[in-house]
Order: C-alpha cells, then sequence, then structure tokens
C-alpha cells in the first residue's frame, strides 16, 4: 500500500537527516556536500534562515518522524480512497513551517499542490524529493506557481492576505490561517532553569514564528531583571544585522516618542497590552489576579497559537521550552487538518 511505503520513507528520511546533522563536515560525501549547499544557498536567500535555525528546524523533524510517533498520529485518522488535489499556500516565516501541512496531505491519500512560499523555496522541495525516493515513488506532489484545478485548500498568509483569500477561496473547502503569536505567564516562583527555557520561546527563529512568545504577564512584584538574566544565553541574536536593523530601529522610535521600555542592549521589555510586539520587543503587563490573565486570552483567543505557563496556573498551557517543540498531532489555530482532510 501507498501509505505503507510513505510512512517507510519518512522514517528513511528522518534517518538521513540525522545522520547529516550528526556528521562534521571534514566526512561529509557528496550528498551531504549536496545537503549542505542547499541550506547555505537558503541563508544567502532569505537571511533569517541561519544555519543554526534551519538545522534545528531539521533536527525538529527527526525527532517527530519515528515510525511510534508516525503510526500513533495517523492511526486516529482514515486515508481517502479517492484521491483529491489539495492547494497548499505554504508560509515562509521560519524553515519548514509549511511541511507539516505536506505531510499531512500526502499521508491522508491526496495529491498536495504546493505554492512554495519565496523566503522558504529550497529545502521542502529537496526533502520532499528525497521522501518519494525513500518510499519508491509512492509520494504524488506538485509545485505550482498558481492554484487551478483543486478540490480544497490549506493557505497561510497575514491578515490582509487573509481575507483576499477567504473571499477568493470561498466556494472551496478550505483552511485560512492568519496572523498569530503566542504568549507567557509567570507564576513568580518559576527558576532561573525555567526562565531560560522561556528565552528559547522567545528568541529562538529570531522571533518570527507564530509559536514565539511576543507578550509575558508577570505577577505585580516580578522583578524585571530576572528576565533580563535568564536571556543572555541569546545575546549573540543582536550580532544578525536583520535583527540589528529591527532593534536599532525599534528603539530609535522608543526614544523619539520618550516611551518607557527596559534594554539590555539586545531586546527591549516594555509594558504594553497588546499582544503582539515588534521584532526585538517583548511586550508585557503586571496582573494581581489570574482572573485578569484568563480574560485577557480568551478575548484574544482568536490571536493565541499557543500559551506558556506552569500547569499549576490551570491555563490551557504548554512547559516553558516547548513553544518550538509541537507534535505530529499540533495543529496550527487548533484546527485539526487531518479531519479536514477526511472530509475533503
Amino acid at each position: 500500500m501507498n501509505i505503507e511505503n510513505q510512512v517507510l520513507g519518512l522514517i528513511k528520511l528522518s534517518e538521513y537527516i540525522k545522520e547529516f546533522l550528526a556528521k562534521d563536515s571534514a566526512d561529509y560525501n557528496d550528498h551531504d556536500n549536496e545537503f549542505e549547499s542547499l541550506l547555505k544557498r537558503s541563508e544567502i536567500e532569505n537571511p533569517w534562515f541561519t544555519m543554526e535555525n534551519q538545522k534545528f528546524a531539521l533536527n525538529e523533524w527527526t525527532q517527530l518522524l519515528t515510525q511510534e510517533n508516525i503510526n500513533n498520529w495517523i492511526g486516529n485518522y482514515s486515508v481517502s480512497k479517492a484521491s483529491k488535489r489539495v492547494g497548499l499556500i505554504l508560509a515562509g516565516n521560519i524553515p519548514l513551517v509549511g511541511l507539516h501541512d505536506v505531510i499531512s496531505v500526502v499521508v491522508s491519500g491526496h495529491i498536495p499542490l504546493i505554492k512554495l512560499s519565496s523566503k522558504d523555496k529550497r529545502m521542502v522541495p529537496f526533502l520532499l524529493e528525497k521522501w518519494n525516493e525513500f518510499s519508491g515513488g509512492a509520494v504524488p506532489f506538485e509545485f505550482v506557481e498558481r492554484l487551478e484545478n483543486f478540490d480544497a485548500v490549506i493557505a497561510t498568509g497575514s491578515n490582509n492576505t487573509a481575507r483576499y483569500l477567504e473571499y477568493y477561496f470561498k466556494d472551496h473547502l478550505s483552511i485560512i490561517r492568519k496572523n498569530r503569536t503566542s504568549a507567557a505567564v509567570l507564576k513568580g516562583d518559576e527558576t532561573p532553569e525555567e526562565l531560560q527555557l522561556l528565552a528559547e520561546d522567545i528568541f529562538r527563529y529570531f522571533g518570527l514564528g507564530c509559536r514565539n512568545v511576543t507578550r509575558i504577564f508577570i505577577p505585580e512584584d516580578f522583578v524585571i531583571d530576572r528576565l533580563f538574566e535568564s536571556f543572555t544565553g541569546f545575546q549573540d541574536i543582536i550580532n544578525h544585522h536583520k535583527y540589528a536593523n529591527n532593534y536599532d530601529y525599534n528603539r530609535a522610535v522608543y526614544l523619539l516618542n520618550r516611551d518607557l521600555f527596559w534594554d539590555n542592549n539586545f531586546v527591549m521589555l516594555k509594558e504594553d497590552d497588546k499582544l503582539f510586539s515588534p521584532l526585538s520587543v517583548i511586550n508585557f503587563s503586571r496582573y494581581s489576579s489570574l482572573d485578569e490573565v484568563k480574560s485577557f486570552l480568551a478575548e484574544n483567543e482568536g490571536d493565541i497559537q499557543c500559551i506558556v505557563a506552569k500547569e499549576e496556573l490551570g491555563l490551557d498551557s504548554i512547559p516553558f521550552g516547548e513553544a518550538q517543540h509541537p507534535a505530529l498531532d499540533t495543529y496550527a489555530d487548533n484546527v485539526d487538518t487531518m479531519k479536514f482532510l477526511e472530509v475533503v
């Protein structure tokens, strides 16, 4: 069966990536050099895709694509007996952000018509070719510049783009995703280690992902310096020219406007109720009652991808340091892509 070959191919793909990541460049063979060259080209074309972040994303997929994980995931769904053509408009804010949608469509028994993001146009085709090779040609896919002759669509874009997409695809089965971000709620007794894990949730991928924390809720008596102390592991982020440009610009704007902000020379903290913050800035607010926080989170549910907090706070949250480690059954916007694909 195709699905069995596809699963076997995913496991082989995971092993292939794992072996590549474990090698020293001095031991590369021709295939490894091709892979490394692809990553370098991706970074040249999109400087946000640093080698470190691309390899981080690849390593995440090696953790996900085990036989146990894949079988536990797809075992909850039925494979379509009639293949449909599913259009995918992929995002490109972080490396391989669209790969989950592609895999979901294929293992559901459908054919993905993939419109790549101009920001992430190298790695997805490369990995799909490898997956197909490892599956004995059992992985159907097409890359397109324009979506035509499709039965359903899954598209990701900005809020403005999403309005256009909702209108354009109004007569089709669709999942249209908009801008989202993530928040953290601190109880106040977090350990330095927990706050360092929070820093990973904030700074990984330069904060460009929808699962990156841009808003923090802290108790009234929380000392801000504790956050800055936990961020020091990411201080080299300021050496990235595009991040530094954002930092310099936002700092200049705040100084000109005489806004109050806290600064440690690579990130700024600003007391602001907004959920979304500019790159290089983290918004925070102090709370006296957890009910205030719950009310805000409920009102802004449609803009929040995930919440990072201690389990004991009783929120629908994930632990510190887990924001950039979603499972195969963690779906963007909490919309079950596989359930959607069952009814296409």
